[in-house]
């Protein structure tokens, strides 16, 4: 739920903090996924924007990712105890988590019918200088579940879906993983996190298998401290560097701050309208 006065929704408790069984996680009253009330005018939005609107459709998710959900749920501090120490516990709400979720979209699926081009996941895998956990932890731990889940909406699926996939963080390292688990767009590629500056090196790296949706300007330093010309110059780099050839889906890294100052948008989007739209 959000404090008051906040921009955004805030951790208040952990339930399953105490645990220290694998049965009480099993035991734990999880929300019902299959609630007829979650699937209310989809299949009617999806219709209307693919046949009225002639646009593709975007389905977004139920909640946020599977680690990140095991984390608020169990807490940050006891689930990186549990990944050091006790997996097992690890894959108890992993698992739980998993399911959840692939009966959210198998039901979601069906809804929608043919009528979606993209599915919208999540996981917050990194930092502002490197990831949450090392990277064989991931792989071991985490990863699989990813890849159960997005082997699963692309069978499920009537139509071909492309898995978009919001990742904060200095995540570069984590792409040829995210890759063979099914992710094909990601999201917002902070820029200036440690790794992700150079986005021409990304793109001749992995711009054949990966669209970036974001990173197209520094929303941490240049977009709400710089001047309109640094703003305009950071923003024209980023669509040479990633528009090429396409795949990059022009858009702030995750979203513009309540102080940043109008001018500074204005350039923003003054300089897509200049150099990033594709003919």
């Amino acid at each position: 739920m959000p404090v008051p006065h906040g921009h955004y929704y805030d951790l208040f408790r952990s339930p399953l903090s105490k645990a220290r069984t694998v049965r009480e996680i099993e035991e734990y009253p999880w929300p019902d996924p299959l609630d007829d009330a979650r699937y209310v005018g989809m299949k009617e939005r999806a219709d209307h924007v693919v046949f009225n609107e002639e646009r593709g459709y975007v389905l977004g998710r139920m909640s946020s990712g599977m680690w990140e959900h095991a984390m608020w749920m169990r807490g940050y501090e006891q689930f990186f105890m549990d990944m050091a120490m006790d997996p097992k516990m690890v894959h108890a709400i992993m698992n739980k988590i998993l399911e959840i979720k692939m009966q959210y979209w198998g039901k979601a699926l069906d809804t929608v019918g043919e009528n979606v081009s993209v599915i919208s996941c999540a996981d917050d895998l990194g930092g502002q200088n490197g990831l949450l956990v090392s990277l064989d932890m991931y792989k071991k731990l985490i990863w699989p579940y990813h890849k159960k889940l997005f082997d699963f909406i692309k069978t499920r699926a009537q139509s071909k879906v492309y898995i978009f996939f919001h990742n904060d963080g200095a995540i570069y390292e984590t792409l040829p993983l995210l890759i063979e688990a099914g992710v094909d767009i990601m999201n917002p590629w902070q820029v200036n996190c440690q790794g992700m500056d150079d986005t021409a090196k990304f793109k001749r790296e992995f711009g054949k298998d990966l669209t970036i949706w974001g990173g197209s300007c520094d929303t941490q330093k240049i977009l709400p401290f710089g001047t309109p010309q640094e703003v305009r110059d950071e923003t024209q780099r980023r669509i040479e560097d990633l528009a090429p050839g396409g795949g990059f889906v022009f858009a702030p890294i995750h979203v513009i701050q309540g102080a940043v100052p109008a001018q500074n948008i204005m350039a923003w989007w003054e300089t897509l309208q200049a150099y990033g739209v594709y003919s």
